[in-house]
């Protein structure tokens, strides 16, 4: 019998049953012991048009499900490599947004105590601030791959400095992030000015909007990106509205034009080998997508940043 804790199986108990957990994982309240812990932050008060984000991590684990433990792309083994937990979600404030946010870091502070590395189910993208903020404060400035239809990088939301469509600009204001050592992947869509994206490359952010990914492998390009960030610590951040509203319809601020499913599962995959301390999917909203197949790509691309983190074997 393995010493990891393992997914519920299909074949002990029928898909459509069991606990409502990511992959039907155990469960336990804290990180202790823990190599990797998948939490949900059930949030979207941060959200600036469509709703529904807080109900992301529900429908996230329920979609988790169909996945299974071994990964036959890469042959990644996560469950014979860490110990890996549901330990649920943060208890935020559904009334105040910056006390949510400070719970959030309080929360993520104690997770990684236990020096295990936090996979979130979101949730919108508020939510990646305050998590930074703990990821920080044990691992120094990080790296950042961000993969986006948005860049996040206002000023201000209605006069408000946190939002989800700040927490980069806030983020690299704070000393957050790794100078030269962020990606941000599929940003498009309209703007109000030409330079809107100019910010982001004014701090030495790489900037490939989606335009660029289009009819092409994007392997090349992380080739390049784990070139770029080295040895240093990293965070994954997936804002679900990346990928194309043919394939992800359920989210907050569609963008036609996104990248394909393929293209991203090429962006995780690639990025093994890195020092990956943490990572995030956000976005997801059940209302918009009855279907579950948004958050059925959502949960794929968490147990694939699971699949890369350092630590996991691989198969022959």
């Amino acid at each position: 019998m393995s010493d990891f804790n393992q997914p519920l199986g299909g074949n002990s108990m029928p898909r459509f049953a069991g606990p409502a957990t990511m992959m039907r994982l155990p469960t336990q309240e804290t990180a202790q012991g823990l190599d990797a812990a998948f939490i949900g932050i059930p949030m979207d008060i941060g959200t600036s048009n469509r709703p529904g984000t807080r109900l992301g991590p529900r429908q996230i684990r329920d979609e988790s499900r169909m996945l299974r433990p071994y990964n036959m792309a890469t042959r990644a083994a996560p469950f014979e490599s860490l110990q890996v937990a549901d330990i649920g979600d943060v208890p935020i404030n559904t009334f105040h947004l910056p006390k949510s946010v400070d719970i959030i870091t309080a929360f993520y502070d104690e997770v990684l105590k236990h020096d295990c590395i936090p996979l979130t189910l979101g949730g919108e993208h508020t939510l990646t601030l305050p998590v930074l903020r703990s990821i920080a404060k044990k691992h120094g400035p990080v790296g950042l791959i961000h993969v986006d239809a948005h860049a996040d990088v206002n000023e201000h939301m209605f006069g408000e400095p946190i939002a989800h469509g700040t927490p980069f600009r806030r983020a690299q204001e704070e000393g957050l992030l790794a100078a030269n050592k962020v990606v941000q992947i599929g940003l498009r869509g309209t703007g109000y000015a030409a330079e809107d994206f100019d910010w982001c490359r004014d701090q030495g952010f790489r900037v490939v909007q989606a335009e660029d990914c289009w009819y092409r492998s994007l392997a090349p390009l992380m080739k390049e990106v784990r070139e770029q960030m080295g040895d240093i610590p990293v965070y994954i951040s997936f804002d679900i509205d990346a990928l194309d509203p043919s394939v992800a319809p359920g989210t907050g601020t569609v963008e036609m034009g996104g990248l394909t499913s393929s293209q991203g599962l090429e962006i995780v995959r690639g990025a093994a080998g890195l020092n990956i301390v943490g990572g995030d999917l956000v976005e997801v909203s059940p209302p918009y997508d009855p279907s579950g197949n948004t958050a059925l790509m959502g949960a794929t691309l968490l147990y694939e940043m699971l699949c890369v983190l350092p630590g996991v074997k691989r198969g022959s």
